[in-house]
């Protein structure tokens, strides 16, 4: 396929073999590189299989809200609960969040003489198992922060050589979910192991506190960045991993983190999700269409949905966005646990990796049908044009009923192609198609993919 390439942006030759180069260190905010070489990576090396880490908890992606985009390090039990009462009455612990997370910054900046990590004195001053006490009884489960280094990012206590301690005092606190960050890394002739070593203390530390105690075990979202491809070990030691460093509001963060995990959408199934990182709706920086585009892509691509704007401040467009029940229930899918995959990249030739214009179309199976989402990565409104059998999960010679999960309209009958009409610029359009019986008699060419199918007798159908 031949494409015009947008923004004077080059495609990246993705063939293996196709180049060389040297590398000392990459650093993770080096986007395009680092993503590059992801992606260089999975498309060269078939994934070794591994198995799932299913201990009963995380089969369906996380959905909840954490304090930290929104708020940084200027968090208190005030605003924790305030912000887990809002989920209520605006509505959003009914359509399924169900997560109050707290993120850096809410312990002292020293162990406490035992050795133990001590929560804020004068911020959380009533202690945090008074906290997680009246966030249940609001029908919630709780999630702590910690780091697999010396310190979190923020500067307070690291779990490392702490591990089954801190995992001890997180139960004890009432924490259900536990998000472990990659900050502070030992020396190598201290801990002398790479990532996955780094995060498998943790994990086992999670484990043995279950067994142990009797307790449902937590839910351990890895927050290490996407370095040393976490995509193919994740779900051994957790039921998250992030794919990219921090997101930001704007749009150029968006099409990076969807253009990264594009490539390696297969990791994710039941148990285990690829994580894009939490969700910037409300924050400033994103149009509408934006906004939708990021949840959207989110939700379909089975990343956890975690709320982090000022909810006493949110607008009814964001809240609109967020509830989306037809959007969630994609996410939430309990009969498919695989996310959407890119069936043909759009602007750009196929298989080519883009930071600034990922894959337009994409499609998956789900419960109730199969779902396309098309992504406008244009600056200017454009119509979107895909035959349906392009997609692997659509049959050839049907037709299909087409339901529109923005407009919440039933959109008639696709047959061979479906064009979405005025797609904003970084607009996204989310369908749900469901089989409705062969195509009308008659169609030519009669077969979708006209280059390659024949008569009975051999003679080619063009």
């Amino acid at each position: 396929m031949v494409s015009t390439q947008p923004y004077g942006t080059a495609p990246v030759d993705l063939t293996p073999g196709s180049f060389e180069f040297s590398m000392h260190m990459i650093s993770p905010g080096s986007a395009s590189l680092f993503g590059l070489l992801s992606a260089v990576l999975y498309t060269s090396f078939s994934p070794v299989p591994v198995d799932a880490l299913n201990n009963g908890v995380g089969k369906l992606p996380a959905l909840g809200y954490n304090t930290w985009n929104a708020y940084g390090c200027n968090i208190d039990e005030d605003l924790v609960l305030e912000s887990a009462q809002l989920m209520v009455s605006l509505g959003l612990q009914a359509v399924g969040y169900e997560y109050v997370n707290i993120d850096d910054c809410y312990a002292e900046k020293n162990r406490s003489a035992s050795g133990d990590i001590v929560a804020d004195s004068v911020r959380f001053a009533h202690g945090m198992k008074n906290l997680t006490d009246q966030i249940h009884k609001l029908g919630f489960k709780t999630g702590i922060y910690s780091d697999s280094g010396w310190f979190t990012c923020g500067g307070y206590p690291g779990s490392f050589q702490n591990e089954l301690r801190d995992a001890t005092t997180f139960q004890d606190w009432g924490f259900d979910y536990l998000k472990f960050d990659n900050c502070a890394i030992p020396f190598d002739d201290i801990i002398r192991e790479g990532m996955i070593g780094k995060y498998t203390r943790m994990s086992d530390a999670l484990a043995q506190l279950s067994q142990s105690s009797g307790q449902p075990p937590f839910l351990f979202s890895l927050c290490q960045w996407g370095w040393e491809q976490v995509w193919l070990w994740g779900s051994t030691l957790g039921h998250s991993w992030r794919v990219t460093g921090d997101i930001a509001p704007e749009w150029d963060s968006l099409a990076l983190i969807i253009n990264f995990n594009s490539f390696i959408t297969q990791a994710t199934d039941f148990y285990g999700h690829n994580d894009m990182d939490m969700l910037q709706l409300g924050n400033g920086g994103l149009t509408f269409d934006e906004a939708k585009s990021h949840f959207t892509a989110w939700a379909l691509m089975k990343s956890p949905l975690l709320i982090g704007t000022n909810l006493s401040a949110i607008t009814l467009d964001i809240l609109g966005i967020l509830t989306n029940t037809e959007i969630l229930a994609i996410n939430q899918d309990p009969v498919v646990g695989k996310s959407i995959s890119p069936f043909r990249w759009g602007i750009n030739p196929d298989w080519t990796s883009n930071s600034t214009s990922p894959a337009q179309y994409y499609s998956g199976p789900s419960e109730n049908g199969t779902v396309f989402m098309l992504l406008n990565t244009l600056n200017e409104t454009s119509d979107m044009f895909f035959n349906l059998t392009e997609s692997p999960w659509i049959r050839a010679g049907r037709q299909y009923s087409v339901r529109d999960l923005w407009t919440h309209t039933d959109n008639g009958t696709a047959v061979r192609n479906f064009t979405a009409v005025d797609v904003p610029p970084h607009g996204v359009v989310a369908l749900l198609l469901n089989d409705a019986g062969d195509e009308p008699a008659g169609i030519f060419p009669p077969c979708a993919v006209w280059f390659n199918c024949a008569y009975e007798n051999g003679t080619a159908a063009n």
